[in-house]
């Protein structure tokens, strides 16, 4: 069969346009169109056998046979008595006899060929049917290999037909036919026109006239004997017609729902014409089927090939990857200039549980969708692109992964990855989303086109959906379905009543003229097993019965209702029951309506004839939305590039990133510096309140020396260490915000401020400070604590200073706060205008009786005895001032603490020059500078702690929170809604809009330069 066929495209000229014959179903409309036009009703003036016959084959006229050549003069010559002259003369005659014989012979083999050549029809007008890879077979095809794969001469034998037997069956057609029996069309092989035949009448059937020939000589001869034979029966029957005189007019076709009359005789010759067409059309049914899938594996390994050498050369995107590539982006564009995307889609609608996923299934050969009885499944739009490949393999926009479509373990995987992201698309409190998922399917074989598969149309909100779910679902479909250049596929239930279809009533609102919808009727073998009427079915396909229009109406069936079944076991079945359907057989349904294999040719075929119509006006429209972009762009930023978010987001990153590696600058003189001031900032009340104030209660240096030992060991122990390393993690957080405000100069863009303070919070909100050092540093405090010996008069000098400025800060603070407690002076008072409040009256009162306290007892301890607070309160009633007596204790505290620093001071500069008593331990002397060795003690922790850390925030802390940074920009680059929110303003959405609208109008001049070249 093999070289057959090889033979029939050697005879034919390239790029002629044919194509292989196809089984049931793969019939196109143009091959029921051919039929119709050549068929014997048509044109019953011309003999219908002899128009199919000379119109479709190549052997239907055989070549002239040339004259044998007549004996000229030279034969009446005399008879020469010369042997020798009589042998020369006849040697010269034999030269040009065979010179004239090659010249005849090239001349009558050309004039042969030109008028088999003139008998074949001009197809070329529909080589678009053709796959491109067809016309690239001569060179990817190693036709030395299919020559060594084609089989011996022995197999073709074996399965040509039996000469003997046709030639029986036209001797007994040739008896009907003389006895009055309807007659008999005969007609090319082509299987689409003879299987249209067979179904759409019932007492016609087709018989083979020709096979293609093979290139081998012997074969050819035998091919033409066969075509002898047939010619010789044709004009036999012929013969028999014209004795006749006329042909007997067909019999009327019985009604199949009607019983057989009993006085009707059964023809045993009616019996043996069904018996011997349906014979014929079994033997080359298994003969195409065979050949198809030859075919296909040939396809395959064509793809494979090609495949093959992809990384050898410029990869090259086919045209429907291009136009799903420019779909994909239009999805995520929002258009502010009323550029609509009005570029064709086939958009798959129909009410739930109609079928609408298993059409999408069987279009794309794989079972793909996730399934559910009676439940909603499609919760938010699947965008599917099918395209040819040489595997049969799906993979997601956003991912690399390829799941093969051909094992179950990987379209278990698929099933489920897609349920995860309908399921992730759909917010809280909804049902179903309008976020789209794009799937990329490919394999052999499948027609090319993009279909949007659509949540079902509902009519009642069940229990557990969202209250809006209806309406979403009706504004997703509207949305989808308004665009003027997208093919609407209406599935509709054939096994329900018509009236309760609800897509109907939604389809014809949005296509009321039918321009654009196909409409599709699934289980049909189910509705002609329940329907008591099968007329229905035909109403509906006839567009009778709904009030929607539509291009074309298919009857389909996906199965049989069980998930488990296969794509191939489901076309099986199909195929089996339309051959068996008496829809078909009477006529309700025709051949070119049914099968999914037909409904994809026509949408494939309708869609790219939308794409070809429509791209260029989108491509002009988006080229005036640039232009507007551009020039708004030029107007309002003529000296910025056009940056959109994502290359800002870069830009700031890259900033921020420098502002922390600055941060790591910073000398360690500065850190010791901040953290020693910042300490004692937080320490300083503790110190004196708490530590030196009481200590400074006691009667002796010992005493003194014991109180403060206590009370540092308790505050090194619970909470120095605490403070000390909250203090470092403020200072870096305070640096580091320093340094990024201090970044900020002339070339520093102000569209970053936002992101840079989200970066900044959220690293130090992630930042935890490592606290494996605060025991070590713990130990490290305690150590400088216990540490009494001052070694040199400097440090001494250092230690009175800093005690001297404590005191003086703590001393200009408690002054302060007497100031507020008393109100202004009487200087104050005249100067500014101002009076004392009623209780800044009774503090100053207060106030003024317990300095007098104070000036009698000048060594008067922190606290008031309850018997003096009587007293103080007693004087002050005696002036007409009625006081409280926490009053009195709140004041005596600021009074108390204020003469306590002013005699700290006055100690302080007497013990400047206390460092000789110091060294021979205050022998001797009535000098006693213990104080001044505590604040020594405390500066000196104060200078350890800060050294300390120092080096973990340089050595450790700066480096973590750098990698925060990092970490906090890689989450928010990764986060397309924190960009969005965190890089905002009229100009990065006019520079996202240029970007996306130039790279819409780019691949669209390539899709449609492409689209142009296939053509």
């Amino acid at each position: 069969i093999r070289s057959t066929g090889s033979a029939c495209r050697n005879l034919l000229p390239s790029r002629v346009g044919l194509r292989f014959r196809m089984p049931l179903q793969k019939l196109h409309p143009l091959s029921c169109a051919i039929h119709h036009c050549f068929s014997p009703s048509t044109n019953p003036q011309r003999p219908p056998h002899c128009s199919a016959a000379r119109r479709f084959t190549s052997l239907s006229r055989l070549p002239i046979r040339p004259a044998k050549a007549r004996r000229g003069g030279h034969g009446r010559q005399q008879q020469r008595n010369f042997w020798a002259a009589r042998l020369a003369a006849r040697l010269l005659k034999l030269r040009y006899i065979l010179l004239g014989s090659a010249v005849g012979g090239g001349y009558t083999a050309k004039k042969t060929y030109d008028e088999w050549k003139d008998m074949l029809p001009d197809l070329s007008e529909y080589t678009w049917i053709v796959p491109d890879f067809v016309w690239e077979l001569s060179e990817n095809f190693d036709l030395d290999k299919l020559t060594s794969a084609l089989p011996e001469m022995e197999e073709i034998a074996k399965i040509l037909p039996d000469m003997e037997k046709i030639g029986e069956n036209f001797t007994f057609l040739k008896s009907l036919l003389s006895s009055g029996e309807p007659h008999i069309s005969v007609v090319p092989q082509d299987r689409n026109i003879c299987y249209s035949h067979l179904l759409s009448h019932n007492q016609e059937f087709c018989l083979p006239v020709s096979h293609c020939a093979v290139p081998q000589q012997g074969l050819l001869r035998e091919l033409i004997l066969i075509q002898q034979q047939i010619q010789q029966h044709e004009e036999e029957v012929w013969r028999a017609a014209a004795a006749s005189n006329s042909w007997p007019p067909p019999e009327p076709r019985p009604n199949p729902a009607q019983s057989p009359s009993p006085t009707q005789a059964p023809n045993p010759k009616r019996k043996v014409m069904v018996h011997l067409p349906s014979t014929c059309t079994m033997k080359y049914q298994r003969m195409l089927e065979r050949l198809e899938k030859e075919n296909k594996e040939l396809r395959k390994v064509v793809l494979q090939k090609d495949d093959k050498g992809i990384h050898q050369r410029k990869v090259k995107k086919s045209l429907i990857d291009m136009y799903s590539e420019v779909l994909d982006i239009l999805s995520d564009y929002d258009s502010n200039y009323n550029t609509q995307d009005h570029l064709p889609r086939v958009v798959v609608v129909g009410d739930q549980s109609a079928g609408k996923t298993s059409v999408l299934e069987m279009i794309a050969q794989a079972r793909i969708f996730p399934r559910g009885s009676g439940e909603m499944m499609t919760r938010s739009p699947v965008k599917v692109t099918l395209s040819e490949g040489p595997h049969h393999v799906a993979m997601f926009k956003d991912s690399t992964r390829e799941f093969d479509l051909g094992k179950e373990e990987d379209l278990a995987a698929l099933r489920h990855e897609i349920e995860l992201r309908m399921r992730k698309s759909v917010k809280e409190g909804q049902t179903v989303s309008a976020e789209t998922i794009s799937l990329n399917v490919k394999g052999p074989g499948i027609q090319r086109m993009v279909l949007v598969d659509l949540p079902g149309v509902i009519s009642t909100v069940t229990t557990g959906m969202a209250t809006d779910t209806k309406d979403t679902i009706f504004s997703i479909s509207r949305a989808y379905m308004q665009n003027p250049n997208a093919i609407i596929l209406c599935i509709q239930d054939g096994s329900v009543d018509a009236e309760r279809s609800i897509v109907t009533d939604l389809v014809s609102q949005m296509d009321p003229h039918g321009r654009r919808t196909i409409f599709v009727l699934t289980k049909v073998d189910l509705a002609e097993k329940n329907l008591a009427s099968p007329n229905r079915i035909q109403q509906i396909v006839e567009g009778k019965l709904f009030p929607m229009k539509a291009l074309g109406y298919f009857a389909v069936v996906t199965g049989k209702g069980s998930s488990s079944e296969s794509i191939e076991s489901i076309k099986d079945y199909e195929e089996d029951f339309f051959q068996n359907s008496r829809l078909l057989r009477d006529g309700m349904l025709k051949a070119h309506q049914v099968t999914t294999k037909n409904l994809s040719l026509a949408v494939s075929d309708c869609f790219w004839k939308m794409v070809r119509e429509s791209v260029e006006q989108q491509a002009d429209a988006f080229k005036a939305s640039r232009f507007n972009l551009e020039t708004e762009w030029k107007n309002n930023y003529p000296r910025l590039r056009e940056l959109d978010r994502n290359e800002l987001f870069e830009k700031a990153k890259n900033e921020i990133l420098d502002e922390v590696i600055s941060l790591s600058q910073v000398t360690p003189k500065h850190w010791e510096s901040i953290l020693q001031k910042k300490l004692w900032e937080r320490v300083s009340t503790h110190v004196i309140e708490n530590i030196y104030l009481p200590a400074a209660q006691t009667m002796n240096s010992g005493t003194f020396n014991t109180t403060v030992d206590i009370k540092l060991k308790q505050w090194t122990d619970k909470q120095l260490p605490h403070k000390a390393l909250e203090v470092a993690w403020e200072t870096l957080q305070e640096e580091f915000a320093r340094f990024m405000a201090e970044y900020k100069g002339k070339d520093q863009d102000d569209i970053f401020d936002k992101l840079k303070e989200a970066v900044k919070d959220e690293s130090i909100k992630r930042h935890k400070w490592n606290e494996s050092a605060m025991d070590s540093l713990r130990v490290i405090q305690h150590n400088a604590l216990e540490d009494r010996s001052i070694t040199d008069k400097p440090q001494w000098d250092s230690a009175i200073e800093f005690m001297e400025e404590t005191l003086q800060s703590r001393l200009k603070d408690t002054e302060s706060v007497i100031a507020d407690m008393v109100g202004p002076n009487w200087k104050q008072r005249w100067m500014s205008w101002t009076n004392r409040t009623p209780e800044q009256h009774v503090r100053n009162e207060t106030k003024n009786e317990l300095e007098r306290l104070l000036k009698l007892h000048d060594d008067h301890t922190a606290y008031l005895a309850n018997d003096e607070v009587t007293t103080v309160r007693k004087n002050l009633e005696a002036r007409g001032v009625e006081v409280d007596p926490v009053l009195i204790k709140d004041t005596w505290h600021q009074l108390y603490r204020r003469h306590f620093l002013q005699k700290s001071l006055f100690h302080c500069n007497l013990c400047r020059r206390g460092f000789y008593y110091y060294q021979r331990h205050f022998v001797d002397s009535e000098l006693e500078c213990n104080d001044v060795v505590l604040f020594w003690r405390i500066q000196r922790m104060l200078s350890i702690t800060a050294n300390t850390l120092r080096q973990q925030l340089t050595n450790t802390e700066v480096r973590r929170l750098e990698k925060n940074v990092k970490e906090v920009l890689e989450d928010f680059g990764e986060d397309s809604e924190k960009k969005v929110q965190l890089i905002t303003g009229r100009r990065v959405q006019l520079a996202e809009d240029l970007k996306k609208v130039r790279e819409i109008q780019e691949k669209l001049e390539a899709f449609i330069e492409a689209l142009h070249k296939e053509k």
